[in-house]
């Protein structure tokens, strides 16, 4: 599941590449436009910039702004900053300890098929299919 967080972070980055044209944009006119709290957007704008997605300048004439151009963002390289996971099951994660019942398990090929799925689909769609032309 797709938590609050990685929703969020959806609409900040639409948000930023919606006015990618007019540089730092303020927390607050992101925060007002999409109806979420700033406080909360502080705390995902932070894991955006850390994850090196946006970049932000404090001050007057200060805010946030996409790092590169809204078309070289995949869908799912902003999901993975902000979710501790995307697989279906514990053991198809990269940090996985090896699993024993891995080479008799029935189900594995299974979830593994689905994780391809999911990653394929979110990696193939573009920060900019999202935004409203």
């Amino acid at each position: 599941m797709i938590s609050t967080k990685g929703r969020y972070a959806l609409r900040v980055m639409i948000d930023l590449a919606e006015h990618h044209q007019d540089g730092y944009i303020p927390l607050k006119d992101v925060a007002m436009r999409q109806g979420i709290s700033k406080k909360y957007l502080e705390i995902i704008v932070k894991e955006l910039v850390a994850g090196k997605l946006v970049s932000g300048v404090s001050g007057k004439g200060g805010g946030y702004k996409l790092c590169r151009d809204p078309e070289d963002y995949s869908i799912g390289e902003i999901l993975e900053k902000m979710e501790p996971s995307l697989t279906a099951v514990a053991c198809l994660a990269s940090d996985a300890a090896p699993c024993p019942r891995s080479s008799s398990c029935q189900t594995l090929p299974l979830w593994a098929e689905y994780d391809k799925l999911t990653h394929d689909f979110f990696y193939g769609k573009k920060l900019t299919e999202l935004l409203i032309v």
